[in-house]
């Protein structure tokens, strides 16, 4: 008789078909085959379990093929069993199968079985393909033997582990889901909400709002869901991801978000209550001209330099934002406070009164990086006692490491929050600035000019890379230059 399956049971048994495929083909490519195998090994299970309660309550073998009982339709003949007793050509099998389950349920599952090349025999002989079947055979992934919620989680364990297995590529797919929490956290959700993040990866921001209200006891069903992801497969995990975590209010979209937004209502860009985002920072290959000119107002504050996109995101969630109550969080690398180049941008998101809060995170909370980062917090209506003035957090203290990896623990994250809230004014932490003030200091938003920790208190990075001191130089450099800048008005004025 099945039972529940355990957290660490189902850990090793994700992890187990991966091992499978060690030598076989290489570590960025693992996602590629183990999220399909997985998420088919799921819908069939729930597919059967939907079965026998239909039989149960009718009395009747036809009950069975109800479609009112069913979350996904999958066709006879191309189900986990069909497959697995496969004695030749399984790659074909299971392309065949992915395809014929896509096509009976086209509004859900169009292409979220990805575009794996299952057939190549070089690559998954027919013994290899049967010994991954035979290992997701192990278990029946019910809802009963495996609730969503326990089954979200492994989910998420086998994205992370990936990411660290994968090194270079992590960062397109995870985020440091610590810092995701503190984002959530610090925007708190609310029950009926439309949450949007532009640049989705896995949709562990997404699902880490559901993960909120979950926990809250807050209704979470009525949640919209929304998403736009550049990389093909990886918008195929996000839609996976959020299934195996129980909601159907969603919209993943696959495309380029600066190029190709697909959020469009009455000609302008569907507007969002709550925005999370982690863009990828810096980008120097975007289409420049064609945000120079875009038909839906995103260039508002400026047009960003050619060899950073980061204000180009930026403009895009802002532009997104509810009138009424649209709130954001983006994560963002330290540059965007202060570069010179992005001068005239930043004046004029300070000026609009747009930013609520910046944040300063720790190092190494990033796969393959030392780097740190910052929050950005923004509100399309800020309370009245904000409002012309921006608070800011220095969290470079507030960061655990334990091995290899940096986190921040609950309680790192309960002292950003608490001081979120309160907008107090915490010596060497935190520090609610006048616009006057910020506007004295050339609309830098360095965070070290309002809330400076002594030197000697703060963690020193050991090691750096070369790419993360090449770009720590070229920060420094910029805000040389702005200080430069400073330095010369002043020399005119005095004479």
């Amino acid at each position: 008789m099945s039972k529940q399956i355990t957290q660490a049971e189902l850990e090793s048994y994700l992890w187990g078909a991966a091992v499978l495929l060690r030598s076989k083909i290489d570590a960025g490519s693992y996602k590629q085959y183990i999220f399909p195998l997985l998420f088919f090994k799921r819908i069939n299970d729930v597919y059967e379990e939907e079965c026998q309660k239909a039989i149960a309550e009718f009395g009747d073998e036809s009950a069975a093929d109800f479609p009112e009982y069913h979350s996904f339709s999958m066709p006879k003949g191309y189900r986990w069993e069909d497959v697995r007793n496969t004695s030749e050509n399984v790659g074909s099998a299971l392309s065949t199968a992915f395809k014929k389950i896509e096509n009976a349920n086209l509004e859900k599952l169009s292409g979220i079985f990805g575009d794996g090349i299952w057939t190549n025999k070089n690559r998954f002989s027919d013994s290899l393909l049967k010994d991954l079947i035979e290992h997701f055979s192990q278990y029946t992934l019910s809802l009963a033997n495996c609730p969503e919620d326990e089954l979200g989680r492994a989910y998420e364990y086998l994205i992370k582990q990936f990411a660290n297995d994968s090194g270079h590529t992590a960062q397109e797919f995870y985020t440091n889901r610590t810092v995701v929490h503190l984002m959530t956290e610090m925007l708190k959700p609310q029950s009926n909400e439309s949450i949007y993040d532009p640049t989705c990866g896995t949709a562990g921001m997404l699902i880490s709002c559901i993960a909120y209200l979950k926990e809250k006891g807050i209704e979470w069903r009525n949640v919209q869901l929304y998403g736009q992801e550049i990389t093909d497969f990886t918008s195929c995990i996000a839609r996976m991801n959020l299934f195996l975590h129980g909601c159907e209010q969603f919209e993943i979209c696959n495309a380029d978000t600066l190029k190709y937004p697909k959020f469009i209502e009455n000609g302008s860009l569907k507007k969002f209550n709550m925005i999370l985002a982690n863009p990828p920072y810096s980008i120097k290959t975007w289409d420049r001209d064609a945000f120079a000119s875009d038909k839906y107002g995103r260039c508002f504050l400026g047009l960003p330099p050619a060899g950073r996109a980061d204000y180009a995101f930026i403009q895009h969630i802002l532009k997104s934002m509810d009138e009424k109550n649209g709130r954001c969080a983006i994560l963002l690398p330290h540059g965007v406070l202060f570069r010179r180049d992005e001068y005239e941008i930043r004046k004029n998101l300070i000026q609009n009164d747009l930013v609520e809060c910046v944040i300063g995170l720790g190092p190494n909370l990033f796969f393959n990086s030392s780097m740190e980062a910052c929050i950005l917090i923004c509100k399309s209506q800020k309370d009245e006692k904000i409002k012309n003035k921006i608070f800011f957090i220095n969290a470079l203290k507030e960061v655990e490491r334990t091995g290899n990896e940096s986190y921040l623990t609950e309680n790192n994250i309960e002292n950003i929050t608490d001081c979120y809230k309160s907008f107090k004014d915490i010596k060497g932490f935190s520090k609610l600035v006048d616009i006057k003030e910020i506007e004295e200091n050339e609309y830098s938003l360095q965070i070290n000019l309002y809330a400076s920790i002594d030197d000697k208190t703060v963690n020193k990075t050991e090691i750096k890379s070369v790419k993360d001191c090449i770009k720590t130089w070229e920060d420094i450099s910029s805000n040389i230059s702005n200080d430069i800048a400073q330095i010369d008005k002043l020399l005119e004025k005095s004479f």
